[in-house]
């Protein structure tokens, strides 16, 4: 038997909102990491619930505001009765509902604090690229055909030493199109960035200095990082280790006779060598990045600043 009575309200059952409105988010936060189009669909639907669950919490403050006429008296000769109106009660906002509103408030403040710094962090490298400036090694003189040259120089002079960038020159000689073709490796693994070394003597007693710039010659074959064991050829290629790509290169003209560094980008593989070499080129991206096959697409956003 039941022992609810006639006056007892009706509690209105779970609602649904919440879990759509989690399932958006997630699916935004997914998104960032997929694809654009996933975070779409995310803001979609945490935007879609949310208002529903908004809506749903409060409904019991948005009543219809009872319609308030003016009074009328009849005039008669005879005293009227007397007669006492019901008070009808006012639509109230309860304890459990404000308490409610309070927490999803207090949640979703929090939710923006502790969130948006780490999207900041995430997605703002995209749209905030820090370009390095062109530098010149000197003459092509200072780079014998077919042996590496260690070039170290300062991107930024005005900074110092924290600006020092250390890149592998090759000199290839001229390609079938009757072009200069350079070989130029960037010194960071692109496994976690660490600096790597040729695998073979450094000429010291040879060294050049151009302004900012100094040109080692070095024999190697090729090239390895000490901190995880990542191993490359001589074109760049992983050989070994936890390396996810080739090594990056610079880009690179040629002007009054001086060979002078461009941007970096990235490289997925190469295929032959030196002037013949066919290469996979991709926009710059940090270290641990893959930039072809299945696996780029976890890694969409691509930044373009570029850290020594």
């Amino acid at each position: 038997m039941s022992t609810n009575g006639p006056d007892t309200p009706h509690v209105p059952g779970p609602s649904l909102w919440p879990i759509g409105f989690a399932i958006g988010v997630a699916c935004l936060l997914l998104g960032l990491v997929i694809t654009w189009v996933v975070a779409a669909i995310g803001a979609v639907l945490a935007v879609t619930f949310g208002l529903l669950w908004a809506r749903d919490v409060t409904r019991d403050v948005r009543g219809e505001v009872p319609e308030i006429r003016p009074e009328t008296r009849a005039v008669s000769d005879r005293a009227a009765p007397a007669v006492v109106a019901a008070e009808e009660p006012l639509p109230a906002y309860t304890r459990s509902r404000f308490l409610e509103a309070s927490l999803i408030g207090l949640s979703g403040a929090m939710g923006a604090v502790l969130t948006l710094p780490v999207l900041g962090f995430m997605v703002l490298p995209s749209f905030t690229g820090v370009e390095e400036d062109e530098v010149s090694l000197g003459p092509l003189d200072n780079f014998p055909e077919g042996e590496y040259v260690i070039a170290t120089y300062l991107s930024h002079p005005e900074q110092g030493e924290v600006s020092r960038r250390t890149a592998f020159v090759r000199n290839n000689g001229e390609s079938e199109a009757g072009e200069q073709s350079f070989t130029i490796l960037y010194s960071r693994c692109v496994h976690l960035g660490c600096p790597v070394q040729p695998n073979g003597p450094i000429d010291e007693d040879n060294v050049k200095k151009i302004k900012n710039v100094e040109l080692r010659p070095v024999l190697a074959q090729s090239f390895g990082c000490p901190c995880h064991g990542g191993q490359y050829n001589s074109e760049g290629n992983r050989t070994a280790g936890p390396p996810v790509r080739s090594l990056d290169r610079y880009s690179f003209s040629i002007r009054n006779g001086n060979l002078v560094l461009g941007e970096l980008y990235a490289v997925g593989n190469v295929n032959g060598t030196g002037a013949k070499a066919t290469i996979s080129k991709y926009p710059w991206s940090v270290p641990g990045t893959h930039v072809d096959g299945l696996e780029s697409w976890l890694y969409p956003i691509v930044p373009t600043q570029v850290t020594g």
